[in-house]
């Protein structure tokens, strides 16, 4: 903003001829006199002149004479609202000074800067999910030929995500969950030797962004916990680099890219359900197909819900695994009859669970956590193990009614169902065993992305 603070200011001891002949030149009926620092001291109007000259002022005095030294004025910082409320109140005119009392600009009715645009970061997270029933059935290798379909969650345990563009093509990722940092000049470079960062350089592969970036990442969750959370991880970058685009992804785009980018580019086996789940949120009912996904939210009493939050206890066996090699194995094993044949026992299951939740039975939905489990057992040999079946066999034995190891299997959370008054007894039992309980709730949203202005740059205005 071009703003000539000489037309509006006069030293203090110039006169008052020469003050009303700046007032003249500018028309907007006042002056402004200064000291030697161009501290300004006081503020004179036209009709102040008039009434000093009035009262016998001479020309030839000092604008000093006249200047009122109790004037209203405004720094850059003060609120908009503020500065509107003044000018509606028959103020004709603002000056705006710094902290050294000098002229910034004047405001009037006709002329009040906008700030300037200032560089904003983008934020975004998304959810893990539980996965209640249909496990197997989301693998692209089975829907093709038999229809899929999953009941799971989002639930409150989520990534992040925080991005700030920068004025150069550098990308730098800095993740507290691996401790560690990743600076590139070129993704395509980056990829063929991506260290810790596969997944995250495999995301940014798919979408090619032109411009640099500064990427800050953490999780509530750790690495290999069988709750989606590198669908979770995917979806905030893509949450981040979608609110720096004109043409925003909507959430069946996301939750494909986030696929495509850990199943294709990356080459990690799996299913469909994760990348939906933390995108789209809430409470859902998928079904798979060769020629289309669908999500279908579930509808359920208010009631049903925050007592099924009750009856659940969400459990980390503190083994990790990873879910690329179950999904591998599990592919072979599904070729084998008996196995199609219990995915296909499992899909049913889920529609059965759908209408146990439908209707507000949970005593049966959590048997039916039992009878899920006990098929994805089945499903292969690296899905459960000897130190997972006595984890499971000790809760029934401590009161759950039934529950399922979360994700491709191996390792991870386990997720029990139990009555209100059996809880406390099962959570102690787990406790005692050193296994670490995750308190939770359903999350009806899914990923959610926003931006936020840049408050450690100074405020500007613009014309």
């Amino acid at each position: 903003m071009n703003f000539d603070s000489d037309l509006f200011t006069i030293a203090e001891h110039q006169s008052v001829k020469t003050a009303l002949e700046k007032i003249d030149h500018h028309h907007q009926g006042f002056i402004l006199t200064i000291d030697d620092s161009d501290a300004v001291k006081g503020l004179v109007t036209d009709g102040d002149i008039r009434r000093a000259l009035i009262r016998g002022v001479d020309l030839n005095d000092p604008i000093s004479e006249v200047a009122n030294a109790d004037f209203i004025w405004v720094t850059k910082d003060t609120p908009r609202e503020v500065i509107l409320k003044k000018l509606d109140s028959e103020i004709r005119f603002i000056p705006v000074l710094n902290t050294k009392r000098e002229l910034h600009y004047v405001i009037t009715r006709d002329f009040m800067p906008l700030r300037e645009e200032k560089s904003v970061y983008v934020r975004a997270r998304a959810p893990v999910r539980v996965s209640f029933g249909g496990g197997g059935s989301d693998l692209t290798h089975y829907f093709t030929d038999n229809p899929g379909a999953v009941i799971n969650a989002a639930i409150s345990v989520y990534s992040h995500a925080t991005m700030k563009l920068r004025s150069d093509k550098k990308i730098n990722i800095y993740s507290l969950d691996l401790d560690a940092e990743l600076s590139i000049d070129c993704i395509d470079h980056a990829i063929q030797n991506p260290g810790k960062f596969g997944l995250v350089l495999a995301v940014l592969q798919v979408v090619k962004p032109t411009f640099g970036f500064d990427l800050f990442m953490h999780s509530d969750f750790p690495v290999g916990s069988g709750l989606g959370g590198s669908a979770a991880v995917s979806a905030v970058i893509l949450g981040c680099l979608n609110m720096f685009r004109q043409d925003q992804w909507d959430k069946h785009e996301l939750a494909e890219i986030a696929f495509q980018a850990e199943r294709l580019n990356l080459g990690i086996a799996g299913g469909w359900q994760d990348q939906y789940a933390c995108v789209f949120g809430g409470f859902n009912f998928i079904e798979f197909k060769k020629d289309q996904n669908v999500v279908h939210p579930i509808r359920i009493n208010d009631d049903t819900l925050l007592e099924l939050e009750e009856s659940l206890v969400l459990c980390d066996t503190g083994i990790s695994h990873h879910s690329g090699n179950v999904h591998d194995q599990q592919k072979v094993t599904m070729m084998s009859n008996d196995v199609s044949k219990m995915v296909k026992e499992n899909v049913e299951l889920t529609y059965l669970m759908r209408n146990y939740l439908l209707r507000g039975h949970l005593t049966e939905f959590g048997y039916g956590l039992d009878k899920a489990w006990q098929l994805k057992r089945n499903f292969g040999e690296m899905i459960t193990s000897d130190v997972i079946d006595k984890i499971y066999s000790d809760a029934l034995k401590n009161g759950a009614i039934g529950g399922k190891l979360l994700g491709a299997g191996g390792g991870g959370f386990f997720l029990f169902s139990v009555s209100p008054f059996k809880k406390h007894g099962l959570i102690k039992h787990l406790r005692s065993k050193g296994l670490q309980i995750k308190n939770f709730r359903f999350e009806e949203n899914g990923l959610q992305s926003w931006s936020v202005r840049d408050h450690e740059s100074d405020t500007e205005y613009k014309d």
